[in-house]
């Protein structure tokens, strides 16, 4: 067992080897339970906490939202890039704007308004109205599926049943399509799986015009998809 030497007194030593010990566990044991409780605190807290002067909680809320964030507005502006950058802006909007967030409200909807105001920032500045890229591919790393292969939610989709190779081509381009106000609302409900009411948070729409016009792109949806097929079927023949 080391020694234990006990030399404060001539200036060798501050503390003792023991006590030294148990304060590195402590501070290890301490690390460990605030990674615990980040993980079990709500973005409304985390915050709140941000508000008050936590650092740490800003950085806790931007890693968190870090993948999500980024593959919805890699859907929203087109590319992996573009994403990053608006996704940094976003965020710096969100600091910016702090002290305006209605603490009694929900944090996502919010940072998803900002979002998506940022990502139409985008394409104003760059003269493109491509706003929600269904063909880019969900991961990180560009390859594999794309969000149109890959939708999934509790509710009926609008192409329930076409996923075979063609028809994910003719999905991917009829969404692409749509006008924005229509890919913006089904990527927020079909992908991000928000619920009516966090739509109409981020979009800083009515409820009743969430409902009217999620109903219009799926209907919008299934008319082009009809006439894609109606033209594929004529260059068959």
């Amino acid at each position: 067992m080391p020694s234990r030497p006990h030399l404060a007194g001539l200036g060798m030593i501050s503390v003792p080897w023991s006590r030294r010990r148990r304060d590195a566990a402590t501070a290890r044991e301490s690390r460990i339970e605030a990674e615990i409780s980040v993980e079990h605190r709500s973005d409304e807290d985390l915050f709140g906490s941000y508000l008050d002067g936590d650092r740490e909680a800003f950085a806790a809320i931007v890693q968190r939202y870090s993948d999500e964030l980024v593959q919805f507005l890699t859907k929203l502006t087109g590319t992996r890039a573009a994403a990053e950058d608006v996704f940094q802006e976003a965020f710096l909007q969100v600091h910016q704007s702090a002290a305006t967030f209605d603490v009694s409200r929900r944090f996502k909807p919010w940072l998803y308004t900002i979002a998506v105001n940022k990502g139409r920032d985008y394409h104003r500045r760059n003269a493109r109205r491509k706003a929600v890229s269904l063909s880019a591919s969900i991961d990180s790393s560009g390859e594999g599926q794309s969000f149109a292969d890959l939708l999934d939610s509790g509710v009926d989709q609008p192409w329930e049943g076409m996923m075979d190779t063609e028809s994910r081509a003719r999905v991917k381009r009829v969404v692409d399509d749509l006008p924005e106000n229509f890919r913006e609302i089904l990527l927020l409900s079909y992908y991000q799986k928000m619920s009516y009411s966090q739509i109409a948070d981020a979009l800083e729409i009515p409820l009743g015009t969430v409902k009217s016009r999620l109903h219009s792109a799926v209907a919008a949806f299934g008319r082009n998809i009809g006439a894609e097929e109606a033209d594929a079927e004529e260059g068959e023949q």
